[in-house]
């Protein structure tokens, strides 16, 4: 279990952040199950389920991964689909596959035994710089400072940084002042410490500069900047595309595909897809598609129906408008389409296991 800071342990006298963060962690840090545990592989499921995603989302992924899979054998064995199912909702599917894969690369080549050093750790796929540090110095307390996107900020601030954190040359200028301040005796609780402050405190937006206990050493305060940094260039604007969802049913069943390989959302589940200029698409238009698939429509009732509501996703570079146009079919899809498409029929129970996108699975929720 992680010990928190006694009041008397060393820290070099050469930093006031150090002193600061140290004293200031023991009264305000959440109490999260990863905290309570030495286990290198807990550790790292944790990581990688937070990248990119608020704590408040990520623990009962975390608590569901650890519950399913207790060892990093069990997840090593798991299908990927089976994984992918539990990773459902936490998007960037990149992340689960790279975790799997680790998971195997674990099992296989290190003998289901972790690194325990931050440069073995950065030999597996999938685990950066910020995540071989994490366990690095939490699981096996090798003074190695860790740099996400919390630190980034809390150093910006601090020491009136405007180099932009965007761009990768900054990197080396934000890890050497990180390393500089990391007090070797305590370099766990300082990693934990400085993150846990730029989540609760030192926030994006509306930090809580007035109790800070770094106010008077923070050159981003006392020059009136703490908006202005840390420096981020903007990121492109995100393009929007509109898909056209053919939700095909027959008897009881619906047809639906696994994503192909090199997509983002490899291995997932959707229906029948088509892309458009348009954010509307006439029943004319869904009758083409579906006959071009090979489908017989009953044409009675796609003229009736109208589509479900737009759902709407946003990724990191692109903005999803989806429709889902139900449509009846008089006979089941011919096997050549199926061969041709990758579309298969499955019931209710089949779908429901199925690792599916964000988007099918809220259009399922509310019109099945």
């Amino acid at each position: 279990m992680l010990k928190t800071a006694s009041t008397t342990a060393p820290v070099p006298s050469n930093t006031f952040l150090a002193s600061a963060l140290l004293n200031w962690y023991p009264r305000h840090q959440r109490d999260l199950p990863w905290r309570h545990t030495r286990d290198p592989y807990a550790i790292w499921l944790s990581e990688v389920i937070l990248q990119q995603t608020r704590v408040a989302q990520g623990l009962p992924y975390y608590l569901d991964f650890l519950a399913s899979y207790p060892t990093v054998q069990d997840l090593a064995a798991a299908p990927e689909q089976e994984v992918l199912r539990h990773w459902q909702g936490l998007g960037y599917y990149s992340r689960a596959r790279n975790m799997h894969h680790t998971a195997q690369q674990v099992v296989t080549d290190f003998g289901s035994v972790f690194p325990s050093t931050y440069a073995g750790l950065r030999q597996l796929k999938g685990v950066g710089p910020y995540t071989a540090a994490a366990i690095a110095s939490f699981a096996f307390d090798e003074a190695v400072a860790v740099l996400d996107g919390n630190v980034f900020r809390v150093l910006a601030r601090i020491f009136g940084l405007h180099s932009d954190i965007a761009a990768p040359s900054s990197r080396r200028e934000f890890q050497a002042l990180a390393d500089l301040h990391l007090p070797p005796a305590n370099a766990a609780e300082f990693n934990q410490a400085i993150m846990e402050f730029g989540a609760l405190q030192c926030t994006p937006a509306k930090p809580d500069c007035l109790f800070c206990p770094l106010q008077s050493q923070c050159w981003a305060f006392q020059h009136g900047q703490v908006a202005l940094l840390p420096v981020k260039s903007k990121a492109k604007v995100a393009r929007t595309r509109y898909f056209h969802y053919l939700v095909l049913r027959h008897g009881e069943q619906l047809y639906l595909k696994a994503r192909p390989a090199g997509d983002i959302w490899q291995g997932l589940y959707d229906f029948a897809l088509a892309e458009t200029d348009s954010a509307e698409l006439p029943a004319a238009e869904v009758l083409r598609h579906v006959e071009a698939l090979g489908g017989q429509p009953d044409t009675r009732r796609v003229a009736e129906d109208r589509p479900a509501p737009a759902l709407r996703h946003v990724l990191s570079h692109q903005k999803l408008e989806a429709r889902f146009h139900a449509v009846e079919l008089a006979a089941a899809l011919p096997a050549a389409t199926l061969r041709d498409t990758g579309l298969q029929a499955y019931s209710a129970a089949e779908i429901e296991a199925l690792p599916k996108p964000v988007l099918i699975s809220k259009y399922l929720a509310g019109n099945e």
